[in-house]
């Protein structure tokens, strides 16, 4: 009927007429428009695990340098119950002739001697002049030495990061977001699928189309491990060093192996969380900043379907 009438039909018919020809011109919606330019934008991230992800982003930054104002008042590491000055340390920061024009700053980790002249242990200070201290006064909340302030900032930070991660846990469980998105399929666990997935991030090869519209298995490994294990570890560990709460939960002490045990484990999880940011950053960089950042913001996700490879 419609060829009779010379009219032309194609998917998800928009018609609009043709002065010179009388014929409706028929052309695909906006949906197939971009599905035809390789690109396709669906709802990737909910309300609540945007806002929670911002807030995270500030409370963990201000926590890591407020973190380091503490951790210079004694720039070591011990393990067990005590830790002082004679004590023999498992990581430390110290400087080489301090209190001469030149001091060297070196840092010791289980025997072995770095050189870290400018970054630990001896950095620039007031006036570009070398000042002894443990992290730079650009990595410190606040940038000069007043330990009463870092803890201020810390506690009160910490407090932000444990309720704004319970919100994260309970919406995500009430809203099956874990489950749906965070738990990895049993094809995915398969070890041909992981090795396929580690060879595709070494070559930066990132998937499109429908494998695109969902996390890899190593996103997930990632996600759970920094979720559900090293956020809990550095919060159980900052609750040992507290003489306050260990009051209430002494078995806390028992569990990490003493106060400086604790201490130790508290840096190593905070560290390794920095690690996994800087690799995240790395790959938002990677993958196309402007779609990664938007997505956190808006919830919208553009992806390159098959027809755009």
């Amino acid at each position: 009927m419609l060829e009779r009438r010379g009219l032309r039909a194609g998917p998800k018919m928009g018609f609009r007429m043709n002065q010179t020809t009388a014929q409706i011109d028929v052309r695909p919606s906006a949906p197939h428009r971009r599905r035809a330019q390789g690109r396709e934008v669906i709802h990737r991230h909910g309300v609540v695990v945007r806002v929670t992800h911002w807030i995270n982003v500030v409370a963990v930054s201000l926590l890591l340098m407020s973190g380091l104002q503490i951790f210079n008042a004694h720039p070591n590491l011990y393990w067990g119950q005590y830790g002082a000055d004679f004590d023999r340390p498992l990581l430390e920061m110290r400087a080489v002739g301090a209190g001469t024009d030149h001091p060297v700053g070196v840092t010791e980790i289980a025997g072995h001697v770095l050189r870290t002249t400018g970054l630990f242990g001896v950095s620039g200070g007031r006036g570009g002049q070398p000042e002894v201290r443990g992290f730079p006064r650009w990595a410190t909340l606040p940038s000069w030495r007043d330990l009463a302030t870092g803890r201020r900032w810390h506690f009160f930070l910490a407090w932000v990061l444990v309720i704004n991660g319970l919100v994260y846990l309970l919406s995500g469980v009430a809203s099956g977001h874990f489950r749906r998105d965070l738990a990895p399929t049993r094809s995915q666990l398969r070890p041909s699928h992981i090795l396929r997935d580690i060879w595709d991030h070494v070559r930066l090869r990132h998937p499109t189309g429908e494998a695109a519209k969902s996390y890899n298995v190593l996103q997930k490994f990632a996600y759970i491990a920094v979720v559900f294990v090293l956020l809990p570890a550095m919060v159980a560990t900052g609750l040992t060093l507290s003489p306050g709460f260990d009051a209430f939960a002494p078995w806390l002490l028992d569990l990490f192996g003493g106060r400086q045990s604790a201490r130790t484990l508290h840096f190593i999880s905070a560290n390794l969380i920095v690690l996994f940011v800087l690799v995240h950053v790395a790959e938002v960089f990677i993958a196309g900043v402007f779609n990664e950042v938007g997505s956190m913001i808006t919830g919208r996700y553009a992806i390159r379907t098959e027809a755009g490879r």
